[in-house]
């Protein structure tokens, strides 16, 4: 065989060599489990949250830039609301002639109420002189019937002060509306995360549920993985976890916190033929939203990882404890303070 021809062959053999050495690698680094342990890969992930203009305007200002790390309720963008605060204006002035109608209304009560004393105070006295015979059936009548008009007056203003009140209530409601509107006009966080897209920039008109950022919900870190039905109906909610990251050498402690009632077909995540060619139950493995916080800068979703679940006994068997490859945590400021004294 020629020199020339040797070297694509020698190079095959060096790639399939390296190849061996990888798979050997990784077969190694892996713990090996009891049977009461199961384990998935796959990756980091977390819910990704759109934040949407609630009403339709033109975007002002957008605050964040991809990257960012966001807290709950921190400005993020905000829309143009020049057209909002003059509606705004005209409704108070709404609301303070309505109030200036309800004033005018109290007085027409005082007004009816001191006609309708004058009216009880003749009616007692034409009372009292009919009796002597000193005015007419007519005048008494008269009287009666005054009486009577300065109590429907009274009840008629009455009526109108409750009517300009509700009126005054209706036009309340329309400054409240316009005010909650300005106030959703500035989009916050809602919750920590980190900006993944900015879809929108100053100056372009939206309309109502318009997205303008797409943010990664950093309180909701999980993984998913796959597991046969033989594995999967001893995993409970709440079970014990190891999520291990295929670039640190640590076991992050998590817990079991969703599993399919039904079984689908595995996705092509999973890597070996033998794996894609059952039926599997998705399982949620969520890492505890105490731990993502500390490390808050170091979360990056999408890192390949594997997922270590405890199942429940069969039998009487006790419960295996851990690997100790499983038991190596991401370093606290508590070991952080011992080690560095």
């Amino acid at each position: 065989m020629k020199q020339g021809n040797k070297l694509p062959f020698i190079a095959i053999l060096v790639v399939i060599i390296a190849i061996g050495f990888w798979l050997l690698w990784s077969f190694i680094q892996q713990p090996s489990l009891p049977s009461d342990f199961a384990s998935g890969n796959g990756r980091i992930e977390a819910v990704q949250v759109d934040i949407s203009t609630k009403i339709a305007g033109r975007v002002q200002e957008v605050i964040a830039s991809e990257g960012d790390l966001v807290r709950p309720q921190q400005a993020l963008a905000r829309i143009n609301t020049d057209q909002l605060e003059a509606q705004l204006l005209r409704a108070k002035a709404d609301v303070a002639a309505g109030e200036s109608l309800i004033a005018s209304a109290n007085a027409s009560i005082a007004q009816a109420k001191a006609q309708q004393l004058l009216a009880k105070q003749e009616l007692n006295r034409a009372s009292d002189l009919i009796k002597k015979s000193a005015v007419s059936k007519e005048t008494y009548d008269t009287r009666v019937s005054a009486l009577a008009v300065a109590d429907a007056s009274v009840e008629a203003a009455d009526a109108m002060l409750i009517s300009r009140q509700r009126n005054v209530d209706a036009l309340q409601a329309v400054v409240n509306e316009i005010e909650t509107q300005i106030d959703d006009a500035t989009l916050v966080s809602p919750t920590i995360g980190r900006v993944l897209y900015r879809l929108a920039e100053p100056g372009e008109v939206l309309g109502s549920g318009g997205k303008v950022l797409t943010i990664i919900n950093l309180a909701d870190v999980y993984m998913e993985v796959f597991l046969p039905s033989n594995q999967a109906h001893r995993v409970a909610i709440g079970a014990e976890a190891r999520v291990k990251l295929d670039i640190i050498d640590y076991a992050i402690p998590a817990s079991v916190s969703f599993v399919s009632p039904e079984s689908q077909f595995t996705p092509k995540q999973v890597e070996t033929q033998n794996e894609r060619n059952k039926l599997m139950f998705r399982v949620k493995v969520k890492i505890p939203q105490e731990l993502v916080l500390k490390h808050i800068e170091q979360v990056k979703t999408g890192v390949r990882s594997v997922a270590y679940i405890r199942l429940a006994p069969e039998g009487d068997d006790s419960p295996s404890e851990w690997p100790e490859e499983l038991q190596n945590f991401p370093p606290t400021e508590n070991n952080t303070e011992k080690s560095s004294n």
